[in-house]
């Protein structure tokens, strides 16, 4: 018999790189959000590769930046912790002619951890002189592989799986062959519904933005479920953006998250929305607790 092998993969990079992209990618299904605004990421979330030889727990870690609430804070121990459980480490940037401060940033954070690491080079497919930032990270001599990536479309994702499953060691199978993350269905809802504010709304607003399950219920007898959902908010003016002119804005989150939540849940769904008023959320302990941000 073959062996079996197991391992944890932190992927790291600036907000915004393709981290999420790349994990949907090679799970095949979408359960990381994704958006060109800061902060789309904010829990450490765990999606699970599995096939006949082997299980890897691939890690999306929070983009590495600085901030001062307890959202913030949180989202600083979520990536620490991350770096403490991994096997192998991927690290991801988009750039196009050279490195940036956060780029070098990260590198310095892991340069000294002894463990296999990966470069991944991502938009290779729209910035095809990004050769320049190849050459710039392989003169740092911490990567065991750099590779060019499209993350969108799947180019050279294989040779950066190559790899990874080369590192693995053996190792029990942590989830069922079923699993493909080991968030509950109610904060992977949360998410898709998060994901469409993200990219309905105006940049400064996201920020302040988060989503709280209520409910979720499946009527008797029929093949519906009701979600019942509340987009929290800060401020009153934040509040009239999210709703928008008759609703309109409200409308079309709800529309475009609906059609999400019914994939994964593999039924149709009513969407149940609105949206609440809640100063400081970002430093609230207990509501953080509430909406999925567990580490305090």
């Amino acid at each position: 018999m073959s062996v079996f092998k197991s391992g944890f993969v932190t992927v790291v990079g600036r907000p915004n790189v393709g981290k999420s992209t790349l994990i949907n990618y090679l799970i095949g299904e979408k359960i990381l959000i994704m958006s060109n605004k800061p902060q789309t990421t904010r829990n450490k979330i765990r999606a699970v590769y599995t096939d006949s030889n082997c299980q890897i727990v691939f890690i999306d870690t929070p983009g590495i930046h600085k901030g001062e609430s307890k959202l913030s804070e949180f989202m600083a121990s979520e990536i620490s912790e991350a770096l403490e459980e991994m096997d192998v480490l991927i690290f991801i940037t988009d750039e196009k002619n050279k490195l940036g401060p956060g780029d070098k940033y990260i590198i310095d954070k892991i340069k000294d951890l002894n463990l296999p690491k990966i470069a991944l080079i991502n938009k290779s497919d729209i910035y095809k002189d990004n050769l320049s930032v190849e050459e710039e990270i392989r003169e740092f001599k911490i990567f065991d592989q750099v590779t060019r990536i499209a993350a969108v479309t799947g180019q050279n994702i294989e040779a950066a799986m190559s790899f990874v499953k080369a590192q693995l060691k053996e190792g029990p199978q942590y989830f069922p062959t079923d699993y493909i993350t080991d968030r509950p269905e109610w904060f992977v809802i949360s998410e898709l519904i998060r994901e469409k504010a993200l990219h309905l709304l105006e940049d400064e607003l996201p920020h302040g933005v988060g989503v709280a399950i209520e409910k979720i219920e499946k009527r008797d007898n029929k093949e519906l479920i009701d979600v019942y959902a509340v987009i929290m908010c800060e401020k009153k003016s934040h509040k009239g953006m999210i709703i928008g002119k008759n609703g309109a804005k409200l409308h079309e989150i709800g529309k475009r998250a609906r059609t999400d939540i019914e994939r994964l849940l593999g039924s149709q769904v009513y969407l149940n929305l609105w949206v609440k008023i809640s100063p400081n959320w970002r430093d609230n302990e207990k509501m953080l607790k509430e909406l999925g941000y567990k580490n305090w």
